[in-house]
């Protein structure tokens, strides 16, 4: 029989708290009391509470400890839409276990689930270690899916203002493909958006000479710059992708020679070339084709990599131990607020459940893989802050 919202109670502490934050309907930039919930129970625990709100969007900065390496988790409450409700085998705002086991609801892998299993892995790990060593934080928002501006990206730049130092962060996006913890993203590639307007002049179509259009120009440079070889990558990230979104023209009549087309492409590059280099690249070849044209850059992202040490190692160990399988490292997929928080000379890696269905009609994540995960999480803090061959501990020592 599926487990709905009023049996809660009979659950681990780590899904109690999961079926909590998934029946509040926090899309995107609302947050509906998720954070409060957090912070009531951070605060509980000894952590020193910042709110820290930009714009419409609620953030927090919760730290416990007074001095040596922190590890911060990062995180966000808001969700996506849940797209028709009807179409989903149970209300997407109303958390239940099938009996498959899955924890359905929007945000179970995207990432309600995650925030959960970190706030009970924290509340282990402090009950058994109240004078722990090292510093703990937790950095939340509820700006990830929407434009990323006042969220995280807001906290990381109040973080730098003040000198704030934070040595490890634990993203939990949901990392995993096949199963639990087979692997742990510790990069991502850069992403550079751009819309290109090909400027032409507007005219009818029987009369060709009397018009210039701009489709027919902005096609052979568009195919030079898909056709061109930007880098070939190296062992930490796949080669450089230039990719057209959507391509925009017309008056809706079919005897009208348009006067622009709209391009939107974007690049997801990796260390070795920067964002000026493929601006420039880009506007060059443009350029080589005689367009008359505009062009606007967004810069969402730098490419960042965490290489082994640490933190890699910690995690590595922390999914081992309690899964007995070793993760493999990757640097795939899209972006994530680990982005901004790399920025600070942060060790980071993203860590979470399975991600076949973030995003889709009717997510779910096995409700058994979020204990786990709280597992696997505390296990990470223990391999930092108080096994022997610790960061934490060397510096003690």
């Amino acid at each position: 029989m599926p487990t709905t919202e009023s049996t809660v109670g009979e659950h681990s502490p780590t899904l109690a708290l999961a079926f909590e934050l998934l029946r509040r309907p926090s899309v995107t930039p609302d947050d509906e009391g998720c954070q409060e919930l957090m912070i009531e129970r951070l605060a509980a625990l000894g952590f020193e509470i910042e709110r820290l709100p930009f714009g419409e969007v609620k953030n927090f900065w919760a730290v416990r400890g007074e001095r040596g390496p922190m590890l911060a988790f990062a995180g966000h409450t808001d969700v996506v839409p849940s797209g028709p409700a009807e179409r989903w085998q149970s209300p997407p705002f109303e958390p239940m276990i099938d009996a498959d086991g899955m924890l359905r609801g929007r945000g179970a892998a995207d990432m309600k689930g995650s925030l959960a299993a970190m706030l009970t892995a924290v509340e282990r790990f402090v009950a058994a270690h109240p004078d722990h060593p090292g510093r703990l934080a937790f950095l939340i928002t509820s700006d990830e899916e929407g434009p990323a501006v006042d969220g995280t990206r807001a906290v990381v730049e109040h973080l730098r203002a003040r000198g704030e130092q934070v040595d490890y962060c634990i993203v939990g996006e949901p990392s995993s493909t096949a199963y639990l913890g087979d692997t742990i993203k510790n990069g991502r590639r850069g992403s550079l958006g751009g819309v290109l307007r090909v400027h032409g002049i507007q005219g009818h179509v029987a009369y060709p000479h009397l018009a210039r259009n701009p489709i027919h120009q902005a096609l052979p440079a568009l195919d030079a710059l898909a056709s061109e070889h930007w880098d070939s990558g190296n062992d930490f990230f796949p080669a450089t992708s230039f990719q057209i979104s959507n391509v925009n023209a017309g008056t809706g009549a079919t005897n009208v020679i348009p006067g622009e087309v709209e391009v939107v492409f974007n690049f997801r590059f990796s260390t070795e070339v920067t964002a000026d280099e493929l601006k420039a690249r880009t506007e060059a070849i443009l350029s080589a084709h005689g367009l008359d044209y505009t062009l606007a850059w967004t810069l969402n992202g730098e490419p960042f990599l965490t290489a082994e040490g640490a933190l890699v190692d910690a995690t590595l160990a922390g999914v081992e131990r309690i899964t007995g399988k070793r993760p493999a490292l990757s640097t795939s997929g899209g972006t994530s607020d680990g982005r901004f928080i790399a920025t600070l000379g942060t060790q980071v890696v993203e860590l979470g459940p399975l991600n076949d269905t973030i995003h889709k009609v009717d997510e779910r994540v096995r409700a058994a893989d979020l204990d786990a995960l709280s597992e696997v999480y505390e296990a990470t803090i223990e391999a930092l802050f108080v096994s022997e061959t610790s960061p934490t501990a060397e510096v003690s020592a």
